[in-house]
């Protein structure tokens, strides 16, 4: 492991300009250095590299982030592959931490499982090409599955013989370790007698390999027909194959996926193969299991676009969905692509060239919502409650879309295509993802937090006037909060989605929380500024008096994050998260900083004065209005709810509503006013 001081040396030294400019012909403007994008085909230069804050961004296709990252993306390396690479150029000696005797031993048995996969890989792959029984059995079932000896060669495709024990006979005669061929799986010993014999036997072999070539795990197929034997059988997990983390085809796409910028997911070993042999390298198997949050992070190293491959088993299609779900939670782009009925991507694949495949896929594959309206209603007009469980369908696949912009287009089409209204619709949607957040999210996270920040909130209550001792208090009467001639939201008022004026708090928090901020007259409330709080402090505290948190959930994560970091330098807090291991987060924090080329009028206006000198203004500008917002959008649901009373006849409940509306247009106007107060 390398040490985490040799990382910060690396990250120190590397320089961002330096480093694009090996892969990129880069040309100055302005401050920043501009080139067409690597990662996508384009002809106008939309590729932008920032010295000063030591990123890179491309507005056309979105890929971003620091050094590290463009290196990890266009070289297909690891994170640790990436700094190795970095403390080679720049003369660094990487260091890596020593490690303990637990770690040592975890790493020499992951190597040693390796080097006995190797051995097997080459063993069924001679078993194969070489024995009798391997070329009658095995190399002709290949052959008619239309597999060229080529192909056969490239995945490294084998053969394991009719007998118990042949492999792991051949494995202990050439020097390998019983308790390393149990523990990769490749030998079963039995409990009993402590036998050894062989897992895989008279089955045709697909190795499985690593992003970075190594092969980790075997996939077999009996050519028997016998019932009572299992079609295929896989290598089990161990400390050299996470089954949730792995994909079938993975090194033997991973550069074509990067080239096309899309990849095709499939379900089974040939699928892959035949894909490959057709032309179309950029396809990848998830093993015949579900897909995994680990799986998709491996696709969306290369690209986040994906389409998935089904054939006509509708059955399977419906149990499969909530595969769908999974990617568009992760921020992928998601197509879907049907074949005719009886046909599979293996068997269409061998009977088309590859210019067929790919215009069969590109004029079939269709965005989620029309494939999951095509697969899931059938008899909905004749059941309405078929209706609504399709609308509750798509409604859960759209809450989980974290591209709030990306969420709106679909809750525009499916209004369309259901005849429903987008207000509902949003509605349902906030429900779903408000119902997550409260799950994700235990209430102690955040108290835990408040406790820590305690004694500088309680200064600023003495000093605002807040309190007991002060002019403010809670009035029985009208419901209202009253903090001197602030207003403050009602306490029945829940958390609302409000993106734009979250990502500016997101901004100032990244940007400027170790600043100190001295707020200005107007949002002091008769009480002095007490000087002593940094723009974090100001931004926690001012959140926590109204019981309130970011909704989209990676900016809740930055957010939490951030004050859990023991770090004070803001330059610092910026690295962090640019050479953030969670793709998702560093994206988000380099896309707030970074800029398009084209700057509005405002924008103009507040580069005229640094940002760090009115983040007294700018910063309770901004919490202003995002709780103005979550006010709008508060009153817009109790007026929903409140119709829903009236045409249910409930009295009661009428009477609540009405009374928590009146509540919220006095504090409504109280935002107001204060809003209407603020210049630049």
């Amino acid at each position: 492991m390398i040490d985490h001081a040799t990382i910060e040396r690396i990250l120190d030294t590397a320089q961002i300009v330096e480093v694009v400019s090996d892969f990129v012909s880069l040309k100055k403007r302005g401050t920043n250095y501009v080139a067409c994008c690597p990662f996508h085909h384009e002809k106008t230069p939309s590729f932008s590299v920032s010295p000063s804050k030591g990123i890179f961004k491309c507005f056309g296709c979105g890929k971003a982030g620091s050094a590290v990252t463009f290196v990890m993306e266009h070289e297909q390396m690891s994170y640790v592959e990436a700094l190795k690479y970095l403390g080679n150029k720049y003369g660094i000696e990487v260091k890596e931490k020593e490690e303990s005797q637990e770690e040592a031993q975890q790493r020499l048995l992951h190597e040693s499982l390796l080097i006995v996969n190797d051995f097997a890989k080459d063993f069924y792959a001679k078993r194969l090409w070489e024995s009798e029984d391997g070329q009658a059995i095995g190399l002709s079932y290949f052959r008619e599955r239309g597999f060229s000896d080529e192909t056969i060669r490239k995945f490294g495709l084998g053969y394991s013989p009719d007998e118990r024990r042949a492999f792991t006979h051949q494995a202990q005669k050439k020097g390998y370790k019983k308790e390393h061929l149990v523990a990769v799986g490749l030998t079963i010993e039995r409990e009993e007698s402590g036998e050894l014999f062989d897992r895989f036997y008279d089955r045709v072999m697909f190795p499985w390999r690593s992003i970075s070539g190594k092969v980790i795990a075997f996939g077999g197929r009996t050519l028997r027909s016998d019932k009572n034997i299992a079609k295929y059988i896989n290598s089990p997990e161990s400390e050299a194959f996470v089954k949730n983390k792995s994909l079938y085809g993975i090194y033997e796409a991973k550069s074509a996926i990067v080239r096309e910028q899309k990849c095709y997911l499939v379900e089974g070993y040939t699928d892959v193969i035949s894909f490959h042999q057709a032309g179309i390298e950029n396809v990848v198997a998830s093993g015949g299991t579900s897909l995994t949050s680990g799986q998709i992070g491996l696709i969306k190293r290369f690209s986040n676009k994906i389409t998935v491959l089904y054939d006509g088993d509708y059955a399977g299609i419906k149990a499969s969905l909530r595969g769908i779900d999974m990617l568009l939670a992760e921020g992928m782009e998601v197509k879907v692509a049907l074949f005719p009925d009886g046909e599979d991507p293996d068997s269409f694949a061998k009977k088309h060239t590859a210019d067929e495949v790919r215009e069969f896929l590109n004029d079939h594959e269709e965005d989620f919502i029309a494939f999951k309206y095509r697969i899931l209603s059938s008899d909905i007009e004749k059941d309405p409650l078929q209706r609504a469980r399709l609308i509750g369908e798509i409604v859960n696949s759209i809450a989980v879309i974290p591209d709030a912009i990306v969420r709106n287009v679909y809750v525009e089409e499916t209004s369309t295509r259901l005849n429903i209204g987008q207000e509902l619709l949003q509605q349902e949607i906030n429900k779903v993802r408000n119902k997550k957040q409260e799950e994700e999210f235990k209430a102690n996270q955040r108290r835990e937090r408040l406790q820590q920040l305690d004694a500088m909130q309680q200064t600023d209550a003495a000093a605002s006037g807040y309190g007991s001792n002060g002019t403010g208090g809670y009035n029985a009467g009208t419901g209202v909060y009253n903090t001197g001639s602030r207003a403050v939201l009602p306490g029945f008022i829940v958390n609302t989605y409000c993106e734009e004026a979250e990502k500016e708090i997101l901004y100032y928090l990244i940007k400027f929380g170790h600043f100190p901020i001295h707020i200005e007259e107007e949002f002091l409330y008769g009480a002095p500024d007490s000087g002593q709080q940094s723009v974090a402090q100001y931004i926690f505290s001012q959140l926590g008096n109204d019981d309130l948190e970011l909704q989209n959930l990676v900016y809740k994560n930055i957010f939490d994050e951030y004050f859990n970091l023991k770090v004070a330098d803001g330059e610092k807090i910026f690295k962090h998260f640019i050479n953030h291991p969670d793709s998702a987060v560093a994206k988000t924090v380099i896309d707030l900083m970074a800029q398009p080329y084209t700057i509005t009028i405002a924008q103009f206006n507040k580069s005229l004065i640094p940002e760090q000198n009115i983040l007294g203004r700018v910063v309770p500008k901004a919490i202003l209005i995002y709780k103005a917002k979550v006010m709008a959008q508060a009153s817009l649901n109790l007026a929903e709810e409140l119709k829903k009373a009236q045409a249910e006849g409930n009295d009661k409940l009428q009477e609540e509503l009405i009374q928590q509306l009146n509540t919220l247009m006095q504090v409504r106007n109280a935002f107001a006013k204060e809003l209407k107060r603020i210049t630049f």
